[in-house]
């Protein structure tokens, strides 16, 4: 570790806290908080519900925190960066100098769908940088897996101390090629059944009758309809951008429907792809949609191409998670 850079940059200053205790996060917490409360700089809070009331039974009842519903913020990792987005610009319009934001995932997201979230930390070192914001992501050590926790070290270039402190993170690896790399894509269970169908090179409009002929399902029909927009983008890219065969399979049952279309490419070149709006980027506006509507998207490169996994109906997750 080095010593605490934060005056050398500017943007966003993004730290995490690896705590084993209520104490221990109170000790980091508290002190970043009020130094922020203090120069009159919006306070975000965004904990689980007992957290946050270890938090605020700690600041001053005068204390003006925001506090944010973690199910609320953290519900997609593209959608979460925008509305912080938003957020933090209303802030600056107002003259803010410096935001402060202290966040927690919430367990079942860490459990069932680290992946997604893994790139969002990753992402946002480079989607916040337009803005004044110092942020601190806590992690509990007694419920977070090991390789989250390697995870977390890998995407936070700071690391928050007892007292308000920072240390450079040296375990820090550029966002870009955390992204780039290859990431393990766990099979969801309904993928250890042969697939409902198996399309070769199939045009945008043949896999969307895919999808609505086979998702025999009791999620509302809303939702399908969103996965049939984002499986129709998805399998365009591969055909325009990827390397052929595209093949598209599908599984469905009552409670959910996953998508994987997989190409011999090596995938979009735009490390941010999905999480940040497409822009000019090649291949980027699909996959920017599926991150909007999908319950999961898991992106795979490995020796055989790239995989893009679209997942609607999160029950299993839940179970999962329990």
């Amino acid at each position: 570790m080095t010593a605490d850079p934060v005056t050398a940059r500017g943007g966003h200053d993004h730290a995490a806290v690896r705590y084993g205790s209520d104490a221990e996060l109170v000790a980091v917490a508290v002190p970043f908080l009020e130094a922020g409360l203090a120069a009159g700089q919006p306070t975000l809070v965004s904990l689980d519900p007992d957290r946050t009331e270890l938090v605020r039974r700690a600041l001053p009842p005068s204390a003006e925190v925001q506090y944010l519903a973690p199910g609320d913020v953290y519900a997609r990792p593209a959608a979460t960066i925008r509305s912080y987005r938003e957020l933090m610009a209303g802030f600056v319009a107002e003259g803010a100098r410096e935001i402060r934001a202290l966040g927690e995932l919430p367990r079942v997201e860490i459990d069932t769908s680290w992946d997604w979230w893994a790139r969002y930390e990753a992402a946002v070192n480079h989607a916040y940088d337009d803005f004044p914001l110092r942020s601190i992501c806590a992690y509990d050590t007694r419920t977070t897996p090991r390789h989250v926790l390697d995870d977390v070290a890998r995407t936070h270039p700071f690391l928050a101390s007892p007292g308000g402190g920072r240390l450079g993170n040296d375990g820090f690896v550029d966002p870009r090629a955390f992204l780039a790399g290859s990431r393990p894509m766990t099979p969801h269970p309904i993928q250890h059944t042969a697939p409902l169908a198996e399309l070769v090179d199939p045009q945008p409009s043949a896999a969307r009758r895919a999808v609505l002929d086979l998702a025999k399902t009791d999620l509302p029909a809303a939702e399908i309809d969103d996965l049939v927009l984002a499986v129709s983008e998805i399998v365009d890219n591969a055909l325009r951008h990827g390397r052929p065969p595209v093949e598209l399979r599908i599984w469905a049952d009552a409670d959910h429907v996953v998508v994987t279309v997989h190409d011999t490419g090596e995938g979009p070149g735009d490390p941010f792809a999905g999480l940040l709006p497409a822009g000019r980027h090649i291949g980027g506006r699909g996959l920017w949609i599926a991150h909007q509507v999908c319950g999961q998207v898991t992106l795979h490169r490995d020796e055989t191409g790239f995989t893009a996994r679209l997942t609607m109906g999160n029950a299993w997750l839940r179970r999962a998670a329990d």
